[in-house]
């Protein structure tokens, strides 16, 4: 969250407000796509016209200009019509990143339905080429301006100016959320709550104004230029206040935002369907079993193979050091609980003394676990490589065997101890659901740093909302994890 100092300098920087910035992040973001479309469609053009060949005085102008023209102002035009560059979605991430596959899929369909009807003799480089190498390309250069997006954030730029409305509860937590989430994309500065404006509302470090009743929700958003309106919750006047609120935005540059207070679960599990007028969400109820987990597995077997492939000479040094630095053996192996509560014995490389298990007793008094968990920053029965190992996470290579015949996926919940479950209470037994993994949100959210109730809530978190899609960006953020370990002990 921005310091008070960087809210402070934000709110006297033009390109801080929503409507400047998100502007200027669109012109750029356009420059950047033309740039990238162009030089694809050129180089393919370039590599695909046969020069020196007979067949070039088969070519027309019509292949040589108007064919890369038409591929280059399609691509844009569907960038364009899928809001890939819209304010919404800008720093999103994943999201942003599915718009411009779709776009571009849609784009170089209709060219492929175009081409064919023509009977264009030159496109398929179009095809082979400026695809995919384009699309690499576009989704890194969104990756880049996302992260520079973030950094600016981070010192309170580029962040939408807005107020918060509804009942103080709500909106308390909504503010809380905000602050709590890097890639939020708004800035409170102000709060509607039914509390005489003057007063404020202190959540955690910040204190936020209160700038209007919520029945001056709309004057007050225009007194402090404010780019949004969030609705905290489900105000106590109903769906009429929304209405109303709508109402009064109009022609004001604030958009209307609506909070609900549907925790923990994700975007594609949620769809709208208004019936007659009436808005319905629809929560898809979580599966267990079926295509998408016949897909997770296939997943599993083909990376756990080739990463056991490449990594075997290295794996195989690991375990010498390991029988080098201290008595015992290499591996390290131990019961834990997989899917549905059925014990497997996972791998591991043996970071500690080989006594460590018998000399847990007399550690227990000094635990700085949560919940059912025992963790020790300096723990001493740790050897001198073991740390290394636990720093990188290398000790948990091994467990790609578990992988591989599967008792353990690549991504998924934390795999627990035996001891762990026999102490798990009403929901955490949830967790169980589907196989624990090697990495998961739990790896790239402090690891040892989390408190137990929030390892807990992201361990069913995933089990419930997991995509293949999230399964790639958590093995993505994972390696740069373990390249800057955070709470690895």
């Amino acid at each position: 969250m921005p310091s008070a100092a960087a809210q402070s300098a934000a709110a006297s920087d033009p390109s801080a407000c929503g409507a400047r910035w998100a502007r200027k992040v669109r012109v750029r973001l356009q420059l950047s796509d033309t740039l990238i479309v162009a030089l694809v469609v050129l180089a393919s053009l370039a590599v695909g016209m046969p020069w020196n060949s007979p067949e070039l005085s088969r070519a027309t102008p019509f292949d040589a200009a108007v064919v890369p023209a038409l591929v280059g102002a399609g691509w844009l035009v569907a960038l364009a019509a899928y809001h890939t560059r819209d304010a919404r979605v800008l720093g999103l991430g994943v999201g942003e990143y599915k718009l411009v596959v779709h776009a571009s899929a849609l784009a170089f369909g209709m060219l492929a339905i175009l081409f064919l009807v023509l009977r264009v003799d030159f496109a398929a480089e179009y095809f082979l080429l400026a695809l995919p190498i384009g699309l690499g390309a576009l989704v890194l250069d969104r990756w880049l301006w996302r992260k520079w997006l973030l950094r600016q954030r981070a010192f309170g730029h580029y962040l939408a100016r807005a107020i918060v409305v509804g009942r103080r509860d709500d909106v308390e937590y909504v503010i809380a959320q905000i602050a709590a989430n890097s890639g939020a994309a708004y800035r409170v500065v102000g709060a509607a709550v039914d509390t005489a404006p003057g007063a404020q509302l202190t959540v955690g470090e910040q204190r936020i104004p209160v700038v209007a009743k919520r029945d001056g929700v709309a004057a007050a958003a225009a007194s402090v230029s404010a780019d949004a309106v969030i609705v905290a919750g489900q105000p106590d006047e109903g769906g009429e206040f929304v209405r109303q609120l709508g109402w009064d935005l109009e022609g004001t540059p604030a958009e209307l935002v609506l909070s609900s207070r549907l925790t923990d679960v994700a975007g594609p599990r949620i769809h709208f369907r208004p019936v007659d007028g009436l808005p319905l969400i629809h929560v898809e109820t979580p599966t267990f079993e079926g295509g998408k987990h016949i897909l997770k597995r296939s997943v599993d077997i083909a990376l756990s193979v080739l990463v056991l492939v490449v990594l075997l000479p290295f794996m195989l040094v690991i375990g010498l050091i390991i029988r080098l630095d201290s008595p015992g053996p290499a591996l390290f192996r131990q019961r834990r609980c997989g899917r549905n509560g059925d014990t497997f014995e996972m791998l591991k490389f043996r970071s500690m003394v080989e006594t460590a298990e018998d000399d847990l007793a007399g550690l227990l008094d000094r635990n700085e676990g949560h919940g059912a968990l025992f963790k020790l920053r300096n723990d001493p029965r740790v050897t001198r490589f073991g740390r290394w190992l636990r720093k990188y996470s290398l000790d948990e290579l091994p467990q790609l065997w578990n992988v591989l015949v599967g008792d353990m996926s690549i991504v998924g919940p934390r795999p627990p101890l035996v001891t762990e479950v026999a102490e798990y209470e009403g929901s955490v037994h949830r967790r169980l659901f589907i196989k624990p993994g090697m990495t998961g949100l739990w790896q790239i959210s402090g690891r040892s740093d989390l408190s137990w109730e929030e390892s807990v809530r992201l361990d069913l978190y995933y089990v419930e909302n997991w995509s293949l899609t999230g399964d790639l960006m958590i093995m993505w953020r994972t390696a740069k994890a373990v390249v800057n370990p955070k709470g690895a002990y």
